[in-house]
């Protein structure tokens, strides 16, 4: 099974399924399958616009209302998850996952599900430790602080995934796991990104929370975002109980621009007696039922349970008899019905609504699943409690789930290390440098990296140079390419190793067919 990977989205739609087409026609080929890894940016209509954590200059309509409508129909099954530039109201409608648009589905806080046999799972937001023990509280309207938070990971969503012990074949986040520098190209990366030194040299870049889930899940893939630019690497996890030790095949992809590389396609093995309609996940779905109680939907920081002597339960795994009420709870039938539903009006660019603000809604989709297996609606349950007038107090003094007062975060505030640095290429708030995120000094386990061990994307193929190709032949693009010497050009010189595909126009529009740039105003910044 072919699968396309695409890094930050960014309302592309249009571009990313053109690029992909185009690819099949020249290759002779299908892709089965697209993830995105994040900024999504499902913007129904100028009310979600403003729900993005972007500045307003910013904010533009894209092409996802289009899918939302009907207008136009993803040609590809689409699964993704959420970023830190997003329309936040409307992914809160939909925590355990859904359709966003027919053929378009969205994984939640976080989720597994099965596409011909292939599990996949993913988790939305970034990290930030300050958030990371609270609920979900945040609802539109938002304030300028809920506004970043409600893209924020927190700990039920680790604590659930960390219950899983069936096999994992390919996991999505957005920002990478911390430490994963260390097991690809390092030199390499900071020739491209110079302004990663310090974080990289302190071990501070990247997600704890994302590292402890690649160090406990081991996918076979992990693919993230985020930072804009490709990076392979490949880690090999220690023995466990005597098996053989698990690998992992991790990439990071770009923003779909001009000259970046934003996609590639990978081969997976499937099992071809599988239907091609997209399943739930047995064992996902029995640790959300056994885990229906630790809901938190305040701003109180809450401590999952552990044996430490403070809980009466600490293991939520999924038991045979709770899998048995879940296959019952569906009929035997795992497939994801396609109950897709409008909840909001879309953007008629024939007349725009530059007054409409976000409402809260709750999703048919998500009521639909929360009976189905006796869970509750997060996002219904903060909107009863904001009609009920139970605003919180995020000043108050924090509990934990033991009552008492709060405990240091898992992961250290120690900012003292961190660099100053600020990416050049990515979009930031203005009060507020939330792309870089606050990262929290940490010490994470990690397994040395071997010197033998490198990464192979040899099956892989990637369209790097363009958003579209000429008729040049197209090559297979090794991964490889990230233990080349430093002599070798970096992105945008126009002089990479690899054999890319030709550009059509250049970053004006000028060559033999003019590709035009549909989000001018938010890549201001020059190419590398």
């Amino acid at each position: 099974m072919k699968i396309a990977v695409e890094g930050c989205c960014h309302g592309e739609l249009d571009k990313i399924y053109e690029t992909i087409q185009y690819m099949e026609q020249k290759e002779n080929t299908k892709v089965d399958l697209l993830l995105c890894c994040g900024d999504f940016q499902a913007v129904r209509n100028e009310g979600d616009m403003k729900c993005m954590a972007v500045p307003p200059k910013y904010r533009q309509m894209q092409t996802f209302y289009k899918y939302y409508s009907g207008e136009k129909q993803a040609p590809i099954l689409t699964i993704f998850i959420g970023g830190n530039h997003e329309a936040s109201n409307y992914l809160q409608e939909l925590p355990y996952g859904g359709w966003v648009a027919p053929n378009i589905y969205y994984l939640g806080y976080a989720g597994v599900v099965k596409y011909r046999g292939v599990r996949i799972g993913g988790i939305s937001g970034i990290f930030k430790s300050h958030d990371y023990r609270k609920g979900h509280f945040e609802h539109p309207p938002y304030t300028k602080d809920t506004i970043r938070s409600a893209y924020h990971v927190r700990n039920i969503e680790v604590f659930k995934l960390k219950q899983l012990k069936e096999p994992m074949d390919v996991f999505l986040s957005h920002d990478w796991p911390r430490s994963i520098y260390h097991y690809g190209n390092k030199k390499q990366l900071l020739k491209k990104k110079e302004f990663f030194k310090q974080e990289v040299e302190s071990n501070t870049l990247g997600s704890p929370a994302a590292s402890e889930l690649l160090q406990y899940l081991q996918p076979s893939y992990w693919f993230s975002a985020h930072l804009h630019v490709k990076f392979a690497a490949f880690m090999q996890h220690p023995n466990k109980d005597g098996k053989n030790p698990k690998e992992t095949k991790f990439l990071a992809l770009d923003k779909c621009l001009p000259r970046r590389e934003f996609l590639q396609i990978i081969e997976v093995e499937h099992d071809s007696s599988k239907s091609n309609q997209l399943e739930y996940d047995l064992e996902w779905l029995s640790v959300l039922k056994a885990t229906k109680d630790l809901l938190n939907v305040t701003p109180n920081t809450w401590n999952m349970p552990e044996n430490n002597g403070l809980h009466s339960r600490w293991d939520f795994s999924a038991t045979e008899q709770i899998k048995e009420e879940v296959l019952n709870d569906l009929g035997n039938d795992l497939a994801i019905p396609q109950n897709f539903s409008v909840t909001m009006p879309s953007y008629n660019p024939n007349n725009p609504q530059y007054k409409r603000v976000a409402s809260h809604i709750v999703n048919p989709q998500t009521t639909e699943f929360c009976a189905r297996f006796g869970l509750v609606d997060i996002n219904a349950k903060v909107r009863q409690q904001d009609e009920e007038g139970g605003e919180f107090d995020a000043a108050e003094d924090d509990i934990d789930s033991g009552g008492s007062v709060e405990d240091p975060s898992e992961y250290s505030t120690d900012n003292s290390v961190l660099s100053s640095s600020i990416n050049p290429d990515e979009i930031t708030l203005e009060d507020d440098d939330d792309e870089e995120d606050e990262q929290e000094d940490i010490s994470v386990k990690s397994v040395d990296p071997s010197p033998e061990l490198t990464p192979d994307f040899s099956n892989l193929r990637v369209l790097s140079d363009s958003l579209a190709g000429s008729s040049d032949d197209a090559i297979d693009s090794t991964n490889d390419e990230t233990e080349r010497s430093e002599s070798s050009q970096t992105e945008g010189e126009g002089k990479n190793t690899e054999r890319l595909l030709k550009r059509l126009s250049d970053e004006n529009g000028r060559g033999s067919v003019k590709i035009k740039r549909r989000n001018q105003a938010i890549y201001t910044a020059e190419d590398e």
